[in-house]
């Protein structure tokens, strides 16, 4: 029998006025027009469209982590991903690459690189062929050995030549946007190739295969120059809006807000859908309990994989709309601290599996993240003016960078205090019980 299992203890309630949402937006609010007073429009609204790519990760990460209880903790290499295909994708054409035999010269080699990995593929499907299965196995990794360092002994010797001659590749030339779609595509790519490997084992090992392919990512960036001029970073990336140069800073921010605010509605709107739907009843009663639902013949590492690939594809087109607002490429910037735990911080506060908590952990949480520091130099200045008078103190050289750490304190506390006294998020997952 294949119809949509709902989640236990899940049935029809009455519907209740949201006071509790409208409480914590309204608090939000005020954080946020206190934020424009203290600070200025130009700079606030750059707030709040950072604050809106990290929505859109956390959206991401939610899905994950909420719907299907998946822990992704390489959440910084699918935002690289996109930030790389934003860049790629928008940049102008780089002639001194087009114009001479070095793209064939790389054509060549990815076509020795797609027909080393059909050999390795038709390799490993040897046992079908009456191969014991010991004996493939080591001529698998003797074949794909060998083929490696062939493949690789001919990239380097084209990407010496492209480093030399043109710098690197350069871009296509294209719109902002299509760099978005792409780099969600490419995020889901590779979240369905680590997801078909590491979904049918137990959660933690899914947790340490995204954290190594996230530093796989942003090694292969950092040191990849023919590709992305590594260390050198790649900028100004184009908007898709017209920028500061044409309307000034804050309107321009403001114009770009409005495109991130209409993707986070469109995704917003696309996934209250999917929960509401009976594909999200089916992923909830997987995640709650994988025993009965296997029992009513669901298939649970496809729907597990469906929900693994959906969120990295938002990753990657947050990553994207995040990297071309910042207008700079650098592949070292992409750090675990910034990309991935606070996103994890940013739905621990939300809530897990609640889509608007979400939106509120991530703008809440990044109005904390930036104005932590400014409060914190403020504070620490207004000690040392009352010290100096009092007990002679001097101003310490470096208050600037004593204050930039107050962040990471800040957030340490905030997730403790959360983690003790709300554990299942401000705005927990609304689960409808039995009366």
């Amino acid at each position: 029998m294949n119809t949509p299992t709902a989640s236990p203890n899940e049935i029809a309630a009455p519907r209740r006025f949201p006071l509790r949402e409208v409480v914590l937006f309204a608090i939000l609010l005020v954080a946020v027009l206190g934020v424009y007073a203290l600070m200025g429009a130009a700079y606030s609204t750059r707030m709040l469209v950072e604050a809106a790519s990290y929505a859109i990760l956390a959206l991401g990460l939610t899905i994950q982590w909420g719907y299907a209880g998946q822990f992704n903790a390489g959440v910084m290499g699918f935002v690289a991903l996109g930030g790389f295909c934003a860049m790629f994708f928008s940049i102008p054409v780089n002639d001194a690459f087009w114009n001479t035999e070095l793209p064939g010269e790389l054509g060549r080699v990815l076509l020795y690189l797609i027909g080393a990995v059909l050999v390795v593929v038709s390799v490993s499907k040897l046992d079908r062929l009456g191969v014991p299965k010991k004996l493939r196995s080591v001529l698998t990794v003797i074949v794909a050995v060998v083929l490696y360092m062939v493949v690789i002994s001919a990239l380097r010797g084209v990407t010496g030549e492209i480093e030399s001659r043109a710098g690197f590749i350069g871009g296509l030339g294209l719109p902002a946007w299509v760099g978005w779609i792409v780099g969600g595509a490419l995020a889901g790519g590779v979240g369905y190739f680590i997801g078909h490997v590491c979904l049918g084992l137990r959660s933690d090992y899914l947790a340490i295969a995204t954290l190594g392919i996230a530093e796989i990512i942003k090694a292969f960036l950092k040191n990849s120059d023919w590709l992305t001029r590594g260390t050198a970073t790649v900028s100004p990336l184009p908007w898709p809006t017209p920028g500061p140069a044409e309307l000034g800073f804050t309107l321009a921010r403001a114009l770009y807000l409005s495109v991130t605010a209409l993707i986070i509605a469109v995704i917003f709107f696309l996934l209250h859908r999917a929960y509401h739907a009976p594909w999200g009843r089916m992923i909830r009663a997987i995640r709650d309990n994988e025993i009965s639902s296997a029992a009513m013949g669901k298939d649970i590492n496809r729907r597990r994989l469906e929900i693994f690939v959906l969120g990295c594809i938002l990753m990657g087109i947050g990553g994207g709309v995040m990297t071309t607002f910042n207008s700079l490429f650098d592949p070292q910037g992409y750090l675990p601290l910034n990309h991935t735990f606070l996103v994890l911080v940013m739905v621990i506060l939300g809530g897990p599996g609640n889509n608007l908590g979400t939106i509120f952990g991530a703008v809440a949480v990044y109005i904390i993240w930036i104005m932590s520091e400014p409060l914190a130099l403020f504070l620490m200045q207004l000690a040392v003016s009352l010290g100096e008078g009092v007990f002679g103190w001097d101003f310490p050289a470096n208050m600037e960078s004593r204050a930039l750490q107050a962040r990471v304190f800040v957030i340490g506390l905030l997730i403790t205090l959360v983690l003790r006294f709300a554990p299942k998020g401000l705005l927990p997952e609304k689960i409808k019980h039995h009366g």
